[in-house]
C-alpha cells in the first residue's frame, strides 16, 4: 500500500520561499540605504595623558558628534593612538593608520618636527596631516616641500617678533634664552630667528640655557638647580622661555625664585606653549611664575558659537576626566576642534563621484571661514592676533595687544589688526614686575652691599688731575681724588634717586687698553678715568656720553714772536674803531652848528677855514690840547660829555697796548706731524695710552722716534735737555699742560678728533644709558664746568698774556651816552630855531614848505630874513635866536636910539648877525635907536 501524501507538505514549501524572498528584499533594500552613506576616518595621534591631549580628544570628539548629528550622507569617525615616544615612531605610528586603519586625515602630535617627518612620510598617498603645534618656520608648509602638512597653529617667529617689540620698548641689550630641548633641532631654528630679531632692534641673545626633556630626567629639581647656577655668572637678568612643557615649566620657576632670578630687575616672558595652559595649570604654581610676560593666542569668548563650544566641553570634559580641577577649553582645544571643522568644510564641497584624497587636500588648503581660534585661511600668512598678558597672583591679567609697529608696538584696544587704535611704545599695564618693582627692571643684575659694582680706575695715571690714587689715605674721598672721580661721584647723587648702587674702586697698574680688556672679560664691571673712546674699545666695552672732548695736539717749544708793525691797532677792535670815528665827526659837526649859529668868529669864516677849524678842534680835544673859545652853553655840555668820553677811551687804548707792547708774544717752529716725520724729531707721549700705537701705525712714526712719558712734569725736563722736539698729546692733556707752562710750550690745532673720554660698562649694562643721563644733567647745570675750573685752573702768568681786544661791547654805555647827548643839545636849539624863525616870519604867510625851508637855511646861515611889510619896530622886542642860545645880553645905549621910522631902511636888521660890510651907510652915520641885543 502506498505512503499517504502529507497534506501540510504544500503550505509548508510556499511559506518557506514568501520568507526568502521577503528577507532577500529587505537585504537589499539595506544594503542599498548603507551603499548611499560614505564615511571619512580621522586619525589622532596625541599624548591622551597630558593637558593637551585631552583637551583636543575632548574637542575633537564635540566636532565629530555635531558633523554626524548633522550629516545624513556622510560620517566621521575617529581612530586614537597614545603617543609620547620618539620622532621616528610618530611617522610609524601615521604609516600604520593609514595602511591598516585606512585612515583618510591626521590630527595631533606634539612637536612640529613629528608632523612634518609624518607628511613628508606619507606625502605619496596625499593624506593630510594636521598639525596642532607651533611652527617655528616663517614659510608655509608648501614652501617647504610638504603639501601635505597643514599648520593650525601659529608660528613661534610671529611671537618672537612680540617678544623682540617688548625687548626694545624697554631698551633691553641683552637677554638669556631658555628651552626644554626637544632633540629635533626645532629650538636651533627658533634661537636663530630670536637672534635675528633681537640684532633688528640693537639687542642679542648673551647666554641660551638648554634644559634636557623632562621625560629623560630621573630628578628634574636638581637637574633645573645645577643648570641655572650656570646663570650666576651672567649679569643680564630677562628671561625668556623659548618652548617648555608645564612640569618643565614648573621646576624652572620653582627654582628659579629660589636662587632669586625671580628678584628686583629680572623680567620673565613665557611664550604660548606655557601661558595657553595658565586657564588650566595647577593655581598652586601660578605664584612662582607672578611678574612674568606671557604671549597668549587672541580669541574671543564673547561670540555665540564659542559659548555652545565652551558649555558642551565643559560637561564633557568634567564627565571623562574627573580628576581634572579646571574644563575651560584652551587655545589647543580651539584648534582642535577648529581641524575638524576644516576637514567638514571640505567634505562638504566635494561632488559625490569626486571623493578622492587629491581633491581634499586641495578643498582643506582652500578653506576660508571663522573658526572658534580665528580666521582659518591656510593661503593667508598674516598673523593671529596676541595678547600680552601679566602673571599676578594665581591667575592673569590682560594688558595690551601687539600691533606689529616697531616704534608704537601695544595698543590697549584690539583683537582684530584694524581695530588697532592709540597705539603705545610701552605697555600701558600697570605690570606687576618681579619682586613688586614700581619702576621698569634694569634686566641686569644690580650691584649690592653684599656684591657690590667693581669699578677700575687708572692707578698711575700721567696726569693726576683727572685720577690720583693716594695709598697712604685710608677714605675713599681722600685715597681717590681727581676730575674723573668728582664727575663719578656726583653721577651718583642723581641715580641714587632712582636706586642705590653700592661700589668699590680698583686700581689697576697697566695701560688703558688692558683695563678696558678687564672690563670686556668681565674683571670689572666699570671703569671711572679718563678713557678715550675708541672704535676699537666700542666693540668691547659699552661707552657713556663723552665729559670732554678729545683729539691728538702737537705740543712744543715756542719762541719770541716779532713784533708787528700795525700792533697800535691791536687794542680796539675794527668795530670799535669805526664806532669811534663816526662819533668823532658827528659831535665835530654838532659843535660847529651850535658855535656858527653863536656868532662864534672861531667857526665862521670861509668854509674851508670853519671846516679846519671844526675838524682841528675836535681831533685835539682827544689829547685835551684844543683853545677855541665856546660861547653857547649847550656846546659846553656837548663837549663836556665828549672829553669824558675820549678820557675813558684814551686810558683803556694806552692800558690795552702797554700790555700787548710788554708781554712776550710766543710763536711755535714746529708746523706739522709730518715736519715731524721729515726731519726725524723723537716726539714724546703717554706710554700707557693708546697715542704710541695710534703713531705707529697711522702716523708711519718710527717706534725709536717715539720715547715714553710716564709723568706730566717730566716733559719740560725732556724739552730742555733736548730729548724731545714736541709732545703728542691728547687734547686734554695739552689744555692741562699748555696752562701750566704757557710761557715757554704752545699747543696747535688737534690733528684729528676721537670720541672723547667717557666712563666704560659692560656690553648691555643698563647703568651705561644711567650714567650717560646724568653726566648731561650735571653738564646742563653747570656742575661740569665747575669741576673743570676746579682741577683746571690757569695760573695767574698764563691768565696775564690774554689780551683780549677791546670791543664795541665795552663802551657801548659811552657811545649811547654821547650820542644821546649831543642829539638833544641839537634838537633843543633847532626847536629854539624854529621859535625865532617863526615870530619873524610874516603873520599869514601862504608860502610853500619848500620856500620855507630856504627861507629857514638863509636865516641860520645869514642871521635874517625879509619878512615883507613889516616895520623894524615891530620887530625889536622880538629877541632873536641868538637871545635864546647865549646865557647873557648886552643892551646898547640910548643914545644909539633909532630915528624916526620914516628914515629908516625898510628892512629889519639884527646887528648881531651882520657884517660890517653889510651895514647901509645911513646906519653907519647915524646912530641906531633901536634896541640892538649882542652876545658876549
Amino acid at each position: 500500500m502506498p505512503f499517504p501524501l502529507n497534506t501540510q507538505t504544500p503550505c509548508f514549501f510556499c511559506f518557506s520561499l514568501i520568507s526568502i524572498l521577503l528577507i532577500v528584499s529587505h537585504h537589499g533594500y539595506i544594503t542599498a540605504t548603507a551603499a548611499d552613506i560614505t564615511s571619512t576616518i580621522i586619525g589622532a595621534i596625541i599624548d591622551s595623558n597630558s593637558r593637551k591631549g585631552k583637551e583636543e580628544m575632548t574637542a575633537m570628539k564635540i566636532a565629530v558628534d555635531k558633523f554626524n548629528n548633522n550629516s545624513k550622507n556622510h560620517k566621521l569617525s575617529i581612530i586614537s593612538r597614545d603617543f609620547t615616544g620618539e620622532l621616528n615612531r610618530a611617522a610609524l605610528i601615521a604609516e600604520e593608520l593609514i595602511k591598516e586603519k585606512k585612515v583618510q586625515v591626521i590630527v595631533g602630535m606634539d612637536t612640529w618636527q613629528q608632523a612634518a617627518l609624518a607628511a613628508e612620510i606619507e606625502s605619496q598617498a596625499l593624506v593630510p596631516v594636521f598639525s596642532l603645534a607651533a611652527s617655528a618656520s616663517v614659510r608655509p608648509s608648501r614652501q617647504l616641500g610638504r603639501p601635505t602638512l597643514i599648520q593650525m597653529g601659529t608660528n613661534v617667529s610671529e611671537q618672537i617678533r612680540c617678544i623682540s617689540a617688548i625687548v626694545h620698548s624697554y631698551h633691553w641689550q641683552r637677554v638669556i634664552a631658555i628651552y626644554e630641548d626637544d632633540a629635533y633641532g626645532g629650538n636651533a631654528e627658533m634661537l636663530t630667528i630670536l637672534s635675528e630679531a633681537l640684532q633688528r632692534v640693537g639687542s642679542e641673545i648673551e647666554y641660551h640655557l638648554s634644559l634636557p626633556p623632562i621625560s629623560s630626567l630621573s630628578d628634574p629639581r636638581g637637574t633645573v638647580h645645577q643648570e641655572l647656577l650656570k646663570l650666576l655668572s651672567i649679569q643680564s637678568r630677562v628671561f625668556i622661555i623659548l618652548q617648555s612643557s608645564i612640569p618643565m615649566a614648573t621646576y624652572l620657576f620653582q627654582e628659579a625664585r629660589r636662587m632669586d632670578f625671580m628678584g628686583k630687575d629680572s623680567a620673565w616672558i613665557v611664550t604660548d606653549s606655557i601661558s595657553s595652559f595658565l586657564d588650566s595649570m595647577d593655581t598652586s604654581v601660578i605664584p612662582y611664575m607672578e611678574g612674568a610676560l606671557g604671549i597668549k593666542s587672541y580669541y574671543s569668548k564673547s561670540n555665540r558659537p564659542f559659548q555652545e563650544f565652551s558649555a558642551q566641553f565643559q560637561k564633557n570634559f568634567k564627565s571623562e576626566y574627573p580628576k581634572e580641577d579646571n574644563a575651560q577649553p584652551g587655545i589647543h582645544a580651539l584648534r582642535a576642534y577648529d581641524s575638524i571643522a576644516v576637514i567638514t568644510w571640505a567634505l562638504e564641497r566635494l561632488a559625490g563621484d569626486t571623493n578622492t584624497p587629491k581633491m581634499l587636500l586641495k578643498n582643506i588648503s582652500s578653506s576660508n571661514f571663522s573658526g572658534l581660534s580665528g580666521i582659518i585661511n591656510f593661503s593667508n600668512s598674516n598673523s593671529l592676533p596676541f595678547r600680552i598678558i601679566n602673571i599676578v597672583g594665581k591667575g592673569y591679567k590682560d594688558l595690551d595687544f601687539w600691533t606689529q609697529d616697531l616704534d608704537n608696538p601695544f595698543c590697549r584696544e584690539g583683537g582684530d589688526k584694524n581695530s588697532y587704535r592709540n597705539t603705545t611704545r610701552i605697555l600701558e599695564g600697570p605690570v606687576i614686575w618681579p619682586g613688586y618693582l614700581k619702576r621698569v627692571p634694569k634686566g641686569w643684575e644690580m650691584p649690592t652691599d653684599a656684591k657690590p659694582l667693581k669699578i677700575g680706575i687708572p692707578a698711575n695715571a700721567t696726569f693726576k688731575n683727572f685720577v690720583k690714587v693716594d695709598k697712604a689715605q685710608m677714605k675713599p674721598e681722600k685715597k681717590y681724588t681727581g676730575f674723573c672721580i668728582d664727575i663719578f661721584w656726583e653721577v651718583l647723587k642723581i641715580l641714587e634717586q632712582n636706586y642705590s648702587l653700592p661700589y668699590e674702586f680698583h686700581p689697576f697698574l697697566g695701560t688703558y687698553d688692558e683695563l678696558v680688556d678687564c672690563v670686556y672679560n668681565k674683571t670689572f664691571d666699570a671703569v671711572v678715568g679718563d678713557v678715550t673712546i675708541l672704535a676699537t674699545r666700542s666693540k668691547k666695552v659699552e661707552f657713556t656720553v663723552p665729559y670732554a672732548e678729545s683729539g691728538l695736539v702737537i705740543v712744543q717749544v715756542t719762541s719770541e714772536e716779532r713784533h708787528k708793525a700795525w700792533m697800535f691797532l691791536k687794542p680796539f677792535t675794527k668795530e670799535t674803531w669805526v664806532v669811534t670815528g663816526a662819533l668823532l665827526i658827528y659831535t665835530m659837526f654838532i659843535v660847529w652848528v651850535l658855535e656858527y649859529q653863536s656868532n662864534n668868529p672861531a667857526f665862521r669864516g670861509p668854509w674851508k677855514s670853519q671846516l679846519g677849524t671844526a675838524l682841528w678842534f675836535t681831533f685835539s680835544s682827544l689829547f685835551f690840547a684844543h683853545r677855541e673859545t665856546i660861547r653857547s652853553n649847550i656846546t659846553r655840555v656837548v663837549i663836556v660829555v665828549w672829553l669824558f668820553v675820549v678820557f675813558v677811551l684814551t686810558s683803556s687804548y694806552t692800558a690795552s697796548l702797554s700790555s700787548m707792547l710788554t708781554v712776550r708774544r710766543l710763536d711755535s717752529n714746529v708746523t706739522d706731524i709730518e715736519w715731524l716725520k721729515a726731519t726725524r724729531s723723537v716726539v714724546g707721549c703717554d706710554g700707557d695710552s693708546f697715542v704710541r700705537e695710534y703713531l705707529e701705525n697711522v702716523f708711519d712714526f718710527e717706534g725709536a722716534h717715539i720715547k715714553n712719558i710716564s709723568n706730566q712734569n717730566q716733559y719740560p725736563g725732556e724739552f730742555q735737555s733736548g730729548n724731545i722736539s714736541a709732545a703728542v698729546l691728547d687734547l686734554p692733556y695739552a689744555k692741562i699742560f699748555t696752562s701750566q707752562f704757557c710761557k715757554n710750550y704752545t699747543a696747535g690745532q688737534p690733528l684729528n678728533r676721537f670720541g672723547g673720554l667717557g666712563f666704560a660698562f659692560q656690553k648691555g649694562s643698563p647703568l651705561a644709558t644711567d650714567v650717560s643721563e646724568a653726566i648731561l644733567t650735571i653738564s646742563e647745570k653747570g656742575i661740569l664746568k665747575e669741576l673743570e675750573d676746579r682741577w683746571f685752573p690757569r695760573s695767574a702768568e698764563c691768565s696775564a698774556t690774554e689780551n683780549d681786544e677791546l670791543s664795541l661791547g665795552n663802551f657801548w654805555a659811552l657811545y649811547l651816552l654821547c650820542g644821546a647827548t649831543s642829539t638833544l643839545c641839537f634838537l633843543l636849539f633847532f626847536l629854539r630855531l624854529l621859535i625865532d624863525f617863526n615870530r619873524h616870519q610874516a603873520s599869514g604867510s601862504d608860502e610853500s614848505v619848500w620856500m620855507k625851508t630856504l627861507q629857514l637855511v638863509h636865516f641860520f646861515h645869514n642871521g635874517q630874513t625879509e619878512i615883507p611889510n613889516e616895520r623894524l619896530s615891530n620887530l625889536s622886542s622880538c629877541p632873536t635866536g641868538d637871545e635864546w642860545i647865549s646865557a647873557r645880553w648886552s643892551t646898547v645905549s640910548p643914545s644909539y636910539a633909532l630915528e624916526p621910522p620914516e628914515a629908516s631902511p625898510p628892512t629889519a636888521t639884527m646887528n648881531s648877525r651882520v657884517s660890517p660890510s653889510d651895514v647901509p651907510e645911513s646906519l653907519e652915520t647915524s646912530p641906531p635907536t633901536a634896541t640892538i641885543y649882542t652876545l658876549d
